[in-house]
């Protein structure tokens, strides 16, 4: 079985020093399929940017991925590029949101959700958004089967992109095994200090954007005691994004009162060291397709406060404090618990990591794989 794997974020996120969720999951199935499928597997990145060594044995083909890519959907024609494809692979896999239409060759398309058609107000595209979801959703149903990440989004791509849902298949993300190592104390010590935090504080993994519902998390810290504030400092780490001006401000604001940070992008080993230097994940955003910062709270020994909303109470089941995203005081009030009864806290941390171990890359990859099978025995 001849397998290509195409992605236009994976390269450009190494390349920035980070990689968003598309990315992670597509390279985690690279290591896999690399270690476990060596002979089989001889699969390739495609993107927009020029040749450049990826990982490991893999390497890009001298293809104009994304233009072709839209130019197909605008055309209604198969992907330039297309016989070349059939005569190399036996499967495509796409795992973003550019996905080829081909001539001979099945296509797997992984829609992880479907946010910037259900709510474009959420991301950035001003004027061309309307275009771009177009091709997006036009691009998208060439595929020849589908995966998503959870069972949450399943409705919402039938929905928004016609697809039936005998097309879909659900196969959960995984977590890597880096957060389940517990970092020595002097090199958490030198994170810290780098950041000027002491161990104790709240925190929020995250892109600055209005689903992320950052601005209803700082109005529910605000509400906290104010010796809670003090002792335990809410903790913003993640890129801006898009319109997230009034969440800087009232994170500079945070800061100036000596009761908040904003890191911006952290590295993996960074993120690793908050995790478990916090006292709790707090996420309450308004829509995840799975909610990957959970898992990883819950791999890192950390209890979790999030949505109980869309794909994030099946993730976390019950091993999360789970509330209404919208209520400032039900948030609030999971914050002050948590740390006011370690009891609490702590159960929080047993069923969290059961429930990390549930989930991991090998289990994701070994599920896609047998997926490829499937596609292509009905294929053939």
């Amino acid at each position: 079985m001849r397998v290509a794997i195409g992605s236009t974020v994976l390269q450009y996120g190494r390349a920035n020093g980070h990689i968003d969720g598309i990315g992670t999951y597509t390279q985690a199935l690279l290591q896999c399929y690399a270690k476990q499928h060596p002979d089989e597997f001889n699969g390739f990145v495609f993107h927009g940017l020029k040749r450049k060594r990826l990982i490991g044995d893999f390497d890009d083909m001298p293809i104009p991925f994304a233009p072709n890519v839209l130019q197909s959907a605008l055309t209604f024609m198969p992907f330039i590029g297309s016989a070349r494809i059939d005569q190399s692979y036996d499967l495509f896999h796409a795992t973003d949101h550019f996905i080829p239409k081909l001539r001979k060759t099945p296509v797997l398309a992984t829609l992880m959700d479907p946010v910037p058609i259900m709510y474009p107000e959420w991301v950035s595209g001003g004027k061309t958004r309307p275009l771009k979801n177009w091709l997006f959703k036009r691009s998208a149903q060439s595929a020849d089967h589908y995966v998503t990440i959870s069972e949450f989004v399943v409705k919402d791509l039938v929905e928004h992109f016609r697809i039936p849902e005998e097309k879909i298949s659900v196969i959960p993300l995984g977590v890597d095994a880096l957060y389940f190592q517990k970092v020595a104390q002097a090199e958490k010590q030198a994170v810290l200090d780098k950041f000027k935090l002491q161990a104790g504080f709240f925190l929020f993994i995250g892109t600055l954007q209005p689903r992320k519902n950052i601005l209803t998390l700082i109005e529910a810290f605000r509400s906290l005691p104010l010796d809670i504030q003090k002792q335990h400092p809410l903790i913003i780490a993640g890129g801006q994004g898009w319109r997230s001006d009034k969440e800087i401000l009232a994170l500079q604001q945070l800061e100036i009162e000596g009761l908040g940070r904003w890191l911006n992008y952290v590295s993996a080993n960074e993120k690793l060291v908050l995790l478990q230097s916090a006292c709790a994940l707090v996420f309450p955003s308004l829509y995840e397709g799975f909610g990957l910062p959970v898992l990883e709270a819950f791999a890192s020994n950390l209890p979790v406060v999030t949505s109980n909303t869309t794909s994030l109470s099946e993730v976390a089941g019950d091993a999360a404090w789970l509330v209404d995203p919208c209520s400032p005081s039900a948030i609030a009030q999971a914050m002050q618990t948590l740390v006011e009864s370690p009891e609490i806290a702590n159960n929080l941390r047993i069923k969290g990591m059961q429930r990390a171990q549930e989930y991991t890359w090998q289990r994701t990859a070994d599920a896609t794989w047998a997926l490829y099978e499937k596609i292509l025995g009905k294929a053939n």
